[in-house]
C-alpha cells in the first residue's frame, strides 16, 4: 500500500523550461489526500520557492528542500523536521573554488535563503525571477549569516567540465550530484535523507513510498523507496537502473495509484 508519494520538480513535474505546475497535479494531490496518501515535493529548490509553486495545496504537503538538506512538515507554520549542515570551513573552501573558476557561479543555501556572490547578472535573474527564491547578495562567502546546507555551482555552458574537475576533489567530504543541465550541487544530505526523515516522522516504511525523478540527484531518493518511477526522458544510464518509467506523473498516479 502506498502511503506517501514524493516527486522531483524540475525535469519531472516541470519540463522544457515551464515555470508553473500543470493544474492537474493539484487535483491529483487532493485526490491522494482523500485516500489517505500524502504528497511530498522533493527538490533542490528552497522552501519558499516550493510553497509558491504549490500554492493551491501548499499547506497540505511535505517538502524535501535543497536536495534533502532541509525537510519541512505540513501546515502554514510547518515544522522544520530536519536540517543537515555542512562543515563551515570546508563549505567556504568549496565556494571559493567555484568562484575562482571562469565557467561557474556559486549559490550558497541557508535553510530558506539563497546567497549569491554574482559575477554576472544572469544568476541573479535565474534564482530570483525563474526559480523564485529568496535571495541575498554578498561580496564574499564569509558574510553568510547562517549555517550552510548546500553549495551549488551554476555552470556554463553545462556541468560536464565542472563536474569532472570538481566532484572528485570533494567526493570524500560532500555528496556531489548533477541537478540539471547547468547545476552541480554539493551537500551532506541527499533526497534519500529527506525520505528517511519523513518516513521516521510519519512512522511509515520506505516500502510504502513511491517516488518520481529524472536526474542523478534523484538516485538516492529512488533507491530509498520501495516504488521508484523514473521519467522516460532520463539519461540512458538511469534508465538501465530503474525499470519502471513514465512520461507524466499525474497520469501515472491516476492510472496506478488512485482508484
Amino acid at each position: 500500500m502506498i502511503r506517501l508519494v514524493a516527486s522531483d520538480i524540475d525535469g519531472t513535474l516541470l519540463k522544457n523550461g515551464v515555470r508553473t505546475l500543470p493544474e492537474e497535479i493539484f487535483s491529483v494531490i487532493r485526490k491522494l489526500k482523500e485516500q489517505g496518501i500524502l504528497f511530498c515535493a522533493a527538490s533542490g529548490r528552497q522552501y519558499s520557492s516550493l510553497r509558491r509553486l504549490f500554492a493551491p495545496v501548499a499547506d497540505d504537503i511535505y517538502y524535501i528542500c535543497e536536495n534533502g538538506a532541509a525537510v519541512y512538515g505540513i501546515g502554514k507554520d510547518a515544522p522544520l523536521l530536519g536540517k543537515t549542515v555542512m562543515e563551515r570551513y570546508f563549505a567556504e573552501q568549496l565556494c571559493e573554488e567555484i568562484l575562482a573558476r571562469p565557467d561557474s557561479e556559486v549559490l550558497i543555501s541557508g535553510v530558506n535563503t539563497s546567497y549569491l556572490i554574482p559575477k554576472e547578472q544572469e544568476i541573479v535573474v535565474q534564482i530570483r525571477d525563474f526559480t523564485g527564491n529568496n535571495i541575498c547578495l554578498l561580496s564574499n562567502v564569509q558574510e553568510v549569516p547562517e549555517d550552510i546546507i548546500k553549495v551549488s555551482a551554476f555552470c556554463f555552458p553545462d556541468t560536464k567540465t565542472v563536474e569532472r574537475e570538481l566532484s572528485p576533489r570533494w567526493e570524500n567530504r560532500f555528496h556531489g550530484a548533477v541537478a540539471g543541465p547547468r547545476w552541480l550541487d554539493f551537500t551532506l544530505a541527499d533526497k534519500g535523507t529527506g525520505i528517511h526523515t519523513i518516513c521516521s516522522a510519519l512512522k511509515i516504511s520506505a516500502e510504502e513510498v513511491m517516488a518520481f525523478g529524472d536526474n542523478f540527484n534523484d538516485i538516492p531518493m529512488l533507491e530509498a523507496v520501495g516504488n521508484p518511477v523514473l521519467m522516460s526522458q532520463a539519461d540512458d544510464r538511469l534508465r538501465e537502473s530503474f525499470s519502471v518509467q513514465c512520461e507524466d506523473v499525474p497520469k501515472y498516479l491516476l492510472e496506478n495509484v488512485l482508484y
